[in-house]
């Protein structure tokens, strides 16, 4: 599997392009779905535009449903999704969070779009609290770590029920008939630097996809709150994906309960 590469940037003093996706011929798995529009919006930092106007420039190429300003447009006191869904602005800080965030906008903005409709629609009903609720919580597990999975049943059966010998040893040839795509900006980040531990959680989808606009035209429909607050994800120690890792090749590498950890015991009922 190759490397994630990095790209110089002298220009940018902050240091935290240096670490961004190389344009390689092989991306690493994560990143080649999202690499056409990573290599875009690298383009222009290497040009010298600052994050928010990159992501800026490449969304009006696009079309895309919002523009992208700096993070001190945020008026005070204002909840940054509630802007968002508002303005049609996403407030940007310089860094690989909001960068992999914009990567999403730019590739999945219909997905994105409906998300921020829907923390929108639960700010406006419930303000902003000490705590989320479900609805809000859902979304944010999908936005920061979340994938998209498209799996044959005994696989995905087997994935819900964290059987990890099975997912990966006796269902091991499945996995040739997968999609995978890690969507949570968050995870995007982690994966830069990968290490063992990074997990996504999965979101099923029922049918493959031939490219983004098609995965979309799925999942958008799906979005909705009685969904979502029942959490409808499956952890998913992401470099346990055979092909994504080569130390996953040998069995011992998922012998880690620290990582596959086992499914959690139902209280018993009486």
């Amino acid at each position: 599997m190759a490397g994630t590469g990095v790209l110089q940037c002298p220009m940018d003093t902050s240091g935290w392009a240096d670490a961004l996706p190389a344009a390689t011929p092989t991306p690493a798995p994560w990143f080649a779905p999202w690499q056409p529009t990573i290599v875009a919006v690298r383009q222009r930092l290497a040009a010298g535009e600052a994050l928010h106007a990159a992501l800026d420039a490449e969304g009006r190429a696009r079309g895309a449903p919002v523009g992208f300003v700096p993070q001190q447009d945020l008026p005070a006191g204002q909840a940054y999704e509630d802007y968002i869904f508002k303005s049609k602005r996403v407030p940007v800080r310089a860094g690989l969070h909001d960068f992999f965030n914009g990567i999403c906008w730019l590739g999945l903005p219909g997905v994105k779009a409906r998300m921020n409709a829907l923390q929108a629609a639960e700010i406006a009903a419930r303000g902003v609290g000490a705590t989320r609720g479900p609805i809000r919580d859902a979304l944010t597990v999908l936005d920061e770590n979340g994938a998209f999975l498209y799996a044959p049943e005994p696989l995905w059966d087997a994935l819900a029920a964290r059987a990890w010998s099975v997912l990966f040893g006796a269902l091991r040839p499945l996995w040739a008939q997968t999609q995978l795509l890690v969507f949570g900006h968050a995870a995007l980040e982690k994966l830069v630097r990968p290490y063992k531990s990074i997990t996504v959680h999965v979101w099923r989808v029922r049918s493959p996809w031939s490219d983004l606009r098609a995965l979309e035209a799925q999942v958008v429909p799906e979005l909705l709150p009685e969904r979502l607050a029942a959490k409808p994800f499956a952890p998913l120690p992401v470099l346990g994906v055979p092909l994504w890792w080569p130390a996953n090749a040998d069995p011992g590498f998922y012998d880690d309960p620290a990582v596959f950890r086992p499914a959690r015991a139902r209280p018993a009922s009486g």
